[in-house]
């Protein structure tokens, strides 16, 4: 991973390959990179709470988020419980709270076509609690049906 200084929302991690789907990827494109940003999203801060709610092998947890932060998706913030030793617990930046956006969008998809025998653990809702849905909104904030957007080439790039 390449860093760079930067002060904006998108961090400071700048990806060695042209197109910035693979360099996404290589960030987030792991089953267990998903699993800590549903349960940051839901509120999980910390290592030991993350580990609880997803079951997962500490060395995986740990590399996971070591990745997750050293892209400046997460943040890590010093913290010690009265008569403990200090600690760190796990916050997600701007960006990555953007890709909540990526869950929801991956979410309906594998609720409409893989759907699991078991209720979703996780909705997405407004402060409301109505349930809201990823979709195509143009720049002046129009939505746009699906089947009305494509996918266009922007730069030459060999096909993967």
């Amino acid at each position: 991973m390449a860093r760079v200084e930067n002060d904006d929302v998108r961090g400071d991690y700048r990806g060695s390959d042209p197109c910035s789907l693979a360099n996404t990827l290589d960030i987030v494109g792991e089953r267990w990179a998903f699993f800590i940003l549903r349960e940051a999203l839901v509120g999980t801060t910390r290592y030991a709470e993350f580990r609880s709610a997803l079951g997962i092998a500490s060395d995986v947890l740990a590399d996971r988020l070591r990745t997750l932060v050293e892209a400046g998706v997460m943040e890590k913030r010093g913290y010690r419980e009265p008569g403990q030793r200090a600690r760190e617990s796990y916050h997600l930046t701007e960006s990555g709270r953007r890709l909540g956006l990526v869950l929801a969008a991956m979410q309906q998809w594998g609720d409409e076509y893989v759907p699991s025998a078991y209720p979703p653990t996780v909705a997405f809702v407004t402060g409301e609690g109505s349930t809201v849905h990823a979709s195509f909104v143009s720049a002046d904030g129009t939505a746009v049906p699906q089947d009305e957007v494509r996918l266009e080439r922007t730069a030459s790039h060999p096909v993967r």
